[in-house]
C-alpha cells in the first residue's frame, strides 16, 4: 500500500468516525426533543429563550437534529445534512447561547459551536468512501446522494 492510498484510507475512516460520533449526538437531541420533552415542550422553551417562530423553529430544530444525525451516520445526502445541521446550531448560537458566554457549564456556545462546526465540516468534504451515498453512485466525484 503507498503513501497516498493510506493517505485516503486514514481520510476515509476519520470521516466515518466523526459522521458516525457527530450523528449519534445529533439523534439523541432530536430524540430528546420530541420523546422527553416533546415538540410541544420545546416550542414552549424556544419560546421562553426568544427563539423568533418557535413553532416553526422547534419542530425545524427536531427533525434536522433527528434525521439529519441519520443521514450523517450512513451517509446519505449527508453534505446537505452537515449544512442543515449547522444552520440550526448557528441558529442556536445566535438565539440561545452567545449571552452565556463560551462554557458549556454557563450555558455558553463551546459544545454547539463544535457540533457545528463539525457538521459544516462534513458539508464541506462529504462523508468520504465509506458511505451509503457512495454505494448509490458509480461516479467518482461529488454525488447527490453523498
Amino acid at each position: 500500500m503507498n503513501s497516498s492510498r493510506k493517505t485516503r484510507t486514514s481520510v476515509n475512516f476519520g470521516l466515518l468516525i466523526l459522521r458516525v460520533v457527530v450523528g449519534i449526538t445529533f439523534v439523541m437531541h432530536g430524540w430528546q426533543k420530541f420523546n422527553e420533552w416533546t415538540i410541544s415542550g420545546t416550542t414552549s422553551n424556544f419560546a421562553e429563550m426568544g427563539v423568533p417562530l418557535p413553532e416553526i423553529a422547534a419542530p425545524f430544530a427536531a427533525f434536522t437534529e433527528l434525521i439529519g444525525g441519520i443521514a450523517l451516520i450512513v451517509g446519505l445526502f449527508s453534505r446537505i445534512a452537515g449544512l442543515l445541521l449547522a444552520v440550526v446550531m448557528a441558529g442556536s448560537i445566535y438565539f440561545v447561547h452567545a449571552p452565556a458566554g463560551f462554557f458549556v457549564s454557563d450555558g455558553g456556545f463551546e459544545f454547539v459551536m463544535v457540533l457545528g462546526a463539525a457538521a459544516l465540516a462534513i458539508a464541506f468534504t462529504g462523508p468520504g468512501r465509506i458511505a451509503l451515498g457512495g454505494a448509490l453512485t458509480h461516479r467518482r466525484g461529488v454525488s447527490i446522494f453523498a
